[in-house]
């Protein structure tokens, strides 16, 4: 963390950079207060990047979103105010994504999901409204003065999470600031002061009042952080993945002397730290995907679990219905289609590979693998060795090389075969001008037959799949 005097320069090259100079000289000038807040002031002690491209930067204003419109419109730019309700208003000024709100003081009555919204009338007070102290310091300019009304620097100092008043009062006013404090401690490394935990474990149903999109969102950005499974034994822990995610704390199977298995959600928690690694080594952005699914990739094992006579415990078809489970829970967070479905189908695949440790695959069950992961491919490798949790050496190993196998047979049939573009040899127009059909279901029919054969042979050249064709058309008919 910097010393004061290095956040501070850093927040006064900031602050005199030609556009934020230019924003606070027209508040000033009109007589409102301005001041730069938010997730900027803390990284500033926290030595992260203040610049970059598309920047965005929160301030916070006295004046209202009528009297902001007024004191932007000398710049000439766009703005936008579709969080006019909130008291926001908009601006793109020299490569930053400027919002600037009103000071704020609202909160929600305990039943709606939609805040009463509420302005304020001093930085003061606005600071002390918000979720933790770490984000509740504020730079006034022009006049590059620092504003940290609820000890946000010595918490920071500390390395703790704690909410500006009252924990009962801040998740009050806003319950979705209990995720936040999960995803905080994914993000920074911080911990959740202890009373703040406690008022969370207390206060964890009124979640129910917050719309889904927002919980969908913390969540992603969680996932999304250099920790998450740290942010997700928050969860756990105080009981809001209860509310949010139940099928992760149902991973906590009881586990007796008589039917022993790993504590599955441990090891769901390592295999997502492993998938981390694995993306990181392979220089692979932060995947929300591939997170998800690493996360929930046993959720079918609760209902699926089996205790064998000799004491044994089988979770047969748990790939299925996790699945399931996983696309039913993602519908319900607002989960997009494309990421919902891809990640069912992480989920659905993810035994698949077991099957070729266990003895050599023909070719023909490689392309398989490949062609029913399609472009989930790199996402089930990782997912497939990131499932190997065992502390057991010589079966690490012993996976390990078998994925290399499987991974280095795909890359030699890929380059052979063009795996990435698995297509019959013939396409439906050169079917219907083979067999004179016209379209309908018997060229589906056609077209999967020379798929199989693809699959099952590699490619066949034109003559040898009408050769096929022509044959299979005729015992056909």
């Amino acid at each position: 963390m910097d010393s004061v005097a290095e956040a501070m320069e850093r927040l006064r090259d900031l602050a005199t950079r030609p556009a934020v100079a230019e924003l606070a000289q027209l508040f000033a000038s009109a007589g409102h207060e301005l001041a730069i807040v938010g997730g900027t002031v803390r990284d500033a002690f926290l030595g992260r990047a203040l610049t970059g491209d598309d920047v965005d930067l929160d301030f916070t204003t006295d004046a209202t979103p009528e009297q902001t419109e007024a004191v932007l419109a000398p710049l000439g730019k766009t703005l936008w105010d579709t969080g006019r309700r909130f008291g926001t208003i908009g601006v793109r000024l020299g490569g930053y994504v400027c919002e600037i709100t009103t000071y704020r003081s609202d909160a929600y009555d305990g039943t709606s999901r939609k805040p009463e919204v509420q302005f304020g009338d001093t930085l003061e007070a606005d600071l002390t409204r918000r979720d933790f102290t770490v984000n509740a310091m504020a730079l006034r300019v022009p006049e590059l003065k620092l504003v940290d009304p609820t000890g946000g620097f010595d918490d920071l100092l500390n390395r703790r999470l704690r909410t500006p008043g009252a924990p009962e009062i801040s998740f009050g006013d806003d319950p979705l600031r209990m995720l936040r404090g999960a995803r905080f401690r994914a993000q920074l490394g911080f911990d959740l002061d202890p009373t703040a935990a406690d008022a969370a474990r207390r206060m964890a149903s009124t979640l129910d009042i917050v719309a889904p999109e927002r919980v969908q969102q913390e969540l992603a950005k969680l996932l999304l952080s250099p920790e998450p499974s740290a942010g997700i034994r928050v969860l756990v822990d105080t009981g809001l993945a209860d509310q949010v995610l139940p099928e992760v704390p149902a991973l906590r199977l009881e586990i007796d002397e008589h039917a022993r298995h790993k504590d599955v959600y441990e090891h769901s928690l390592i295999a997502l730290d492993r998938a981390i690694e694995l993306e990181r080594s392979r220089e692979h952005a932060p995947d929300l995907v591939l997170r998800l699914a690493v996360l929930l990739h046993d959720i079918g094992k609760p209902a699926t679990r089996a205790i064998e006579p000799g004491g044994g415990v089988t979770f047969h078809h748990h790939d299925v219905l996790g699945a399931r489970l996983a696309t039913k829970r993602m519908k319900a967070l607002r989960f997009d289609k494309a990421t919902t479905e891809a990640v069912a189908d992480l989920i659905r695949l993810h035994l698949r590979f077991f099957g070729y440790a266990e003895g050599a695959w023909t070719d023909s069950a490689v392309r398989r693998y490949v062609r029913d992961a399609g472009d989930q491919l790199e996402r089930l490798h990782i997912l497939s060795r990131a499932d190997v949790t065992t502390r057991n050496k010589r079966k690490a190993d012993r996976l390990a090389h078998a994925y290399d196998d499987l991974e280095a047979r795909i890359a030699a049939l890929a380059e052979e075969e063009e795996l990435g573009r698995l297509r019959p040899d013939l396409d439906g127009e050169q079917i219907m001008s083979i067999l004179g059909l016209k379209p309908g279901r018997e060229v589906g029919e056609a077209y999967r037959f020379l798929m199989e054969a693809r699959l099952d042979s590699g490619p066949l050249g034109a003559e040898e799949a009408e050769r096929r064709l022509r044959s299979w058309w005729a015992a056909r008919n």
